[in-house]
């Protein structure tokens, strides 16, 4: 009777054991239903990394690359947004889109990460402007990513000039005229917040800074305004 009782403590420390276990495990699970992201923790931030040149996104999460989806960036007519930008807006929208839509704080326009109706379309530089993905791959990506998040938007080696530069006129607008803006505010030629929008605001303080600098006055910005601006590309 004394053997049974012992094996009978036993057994109910043994499963009062594999319970507190199993619920511990369970409280602190680090795995998201729907996604298959190898060492991610939902209770750490996230970055996401966009190379327009490799047509990819990457995660990462503590400096560690987690997982990495092909893309498609904008068309040099229609280009991505390259900078530093947040996700502020976050939607369930049609299918068109794949059904979700991460929108950044670009202030030119509106830009984002979504799906897409049209798969072939991914793996090259055929968007709008907008990051797109594979409707699965935007999914799992939504889940993990919370407003505030990080994006960074690689376009070449040139920093927001992405890979060189290109002349501008009126009615251009992407993060090549929001740099060319502030180094016109740097100078003291631009007033107020740079947008990124060629208008013609924009337009006077061109013209007022190539008569200062002694150049023909055009519209178009090109390459003896960049000279005279200070932006030089060197690799």
């Amino acid at each position: 009777m004394k053997r049974f009782k012992g094996y009978f403590v036993f057994i109910i420390i043994i499963l009062i054991i594999v319970l507190s276990f199993f619920i511990f495990f369970k409280k602190n699970s680090k795995k998201v239903s729907g996604v298959n992201i190898k060492g991610y923790e939902s209770k750490k931030p996230i970055v996401i990394v966009v190379d327009l040149e490799a047509n990819t996104l990457g995660v990462f999460q503590k400096d560690k690359l987690l997982k990495t989806y092909t893309v498609a960036g904008g068309k040099p007519s229609t280009p991505s947004p390259i900078g530093t930008w947040t996700i502020i807006s976050k939607d369930t929208w049609g299918e068109g889109f794949g059904g979700r839509w991460m929108g950044f704080n670009v202030p030119w326009g509106k830009y984002g990460i979504h799906g897409t109706d049209k798969p072939g379309s991914i793996g090259w530089s055929s968007s709008h402007g907008c990051i797109r993905m594979r409707n699965n791959d935007v999914k799992e990506l939504y889940k993990i990513t919370p407003h505030g998040t990080k994006v960074i938007i690689n376009g070449g080696p040139y920093g927001n000039f992405g890979s060189y530069l290109r002349p501008l006129e009126p009615g251009m607008r992407g993060s090549d005229v929001y740099e060319v803006q502030k180094y016109l505010k740097e100078k003291g030629y631009y007033n107020g917040n740079p947008d990124g929008v060629y208008g013609e605001r924009m337009k006077a303080i061109v013209h007022k800074f190539q008569k200062d600098n002694k150049l023909p006055i055009s519209n178009i910005i090109n390459a003896a305004f960049y000279k005279k601006l200070g932006i030089e590309l060197e690799e």
